[in-house]
């Protein structure tokens, strides 16, 4: 039987983060993947590459949670840009009415290609509502120094400390992405359980083609849980296939260059071009 998993979160019109990462991270993984988009992102070659983000109404996310949910059980579920209040407390709602497991948040705070974070209300309701039903929650470096409330992260020290105030607000597992922000000749994650650190390592690699990592690192994390994989062992795969991905980045435009979701199980040798 084939594990059905669902991601509520925007969409990426390049292709290569938000819903779009999801799937196709989904799909390697052997999964079948529901999405339930939440706001549409799109750039702007003629104004630089501009983003704009325009949030969905709650009611029609709800249509879609309530397409994807007619079909349920679901065996895990991913957030990830989830944009107005209401959805976010029908995201809760939903997890609660169909008791999900293997809930995975991937706390955005904002979009790359933009400085504007999330409107703190936002981040404060997401805290309060979402990861108290996670299984795992996933932060970059300014997402969790913003959970912990320590501000600027700059050590796998600061991590440590992080990883602790975030599980304090009831999450059950937290994996902090230190990837090319954190200094040094490795990118470091570091996954907590509430009993031990993980520290996963591997080479950082010298690239700008890493768009839609972050999303590719939860959503990867989403898969392995829904086959079975603990959540250790979930993020330690999850971490291997994301490495891969940007290692073979693709430049999409003169702009930005995408992870290649196809990387880890080799893709692009499945069917011969002709």
């Amino acid at each position: 039987m084939i594990p059905k998993v669902i991601t509520i979160a925007g969409s990426d019109s390049s292709g290569g983060a938000g819903i779009q990462a999801d799937l196709k991270t989904f799909q390697e993984y052997g999964v079948f993947g529901f999405s339930a988009i939440t706001s549409l992102v799109t750039m702007n070659p003629d104004e630089g590459w501009s983003h704009t983000v325009t949030s969905l109404q709650a009611d029609i996310v709800e249509a879609e949670l309530k397409t994807i949910y007619a079909g349920a059980p679901l065996a895990a579920l991913k957030t990830g840009m989830l944009g107005e209040l209401e959805t976010i407390r029908l995201t809760r709602r939903y997890i609660e009415a169909f008791k999900q497991q293997n809930v995975v948040i991937d706390p955005v705070m904002a979009c790359k290609g933009t400085s504007d974070l999330l409107q703190p209300e936002n981040v404060a309701l997401m805290t309060e509502l979402l990861l108290p039903v996670a299984t795992i929650t996933t932060p970059n470096l300014i997402e969790a120094g913003i959970l912990s409330g320590l501000g600027e992260l700059k050590s796998v020290s600061d991590m440590e400390a992080a990883a602790k105030k975030i599980m304090n607000l009831g999450v059950k597992n937290v994996v902090i992405k230190g990837g090319k922000r954190l200094a040094g000749q490795d990118a470091l994650d570091l996954f907590y359980d509430g009993q031990a650190f993980t520290y996963l390592n591997n080479e950082k690699y010298d690239t700008d083609f890493n768009h839609g990592a972050g999303c590719t690192f939860a959503a990867a994390i989403t898969a392995g849980l829904a086959k079975g994989y603990s959540v250790k062992d979930a993020v330690i795969l999850a971490k291997k296939f994301v490495a891969a991905s940007i290692k073979h980045g693709l430049e999409i435009n003169p702009y930005l260059g995408h992870v290649w979701h196809g990387a880890y199980n080799q893709a692009d040798k499945r069917m011969p071009l002709v």
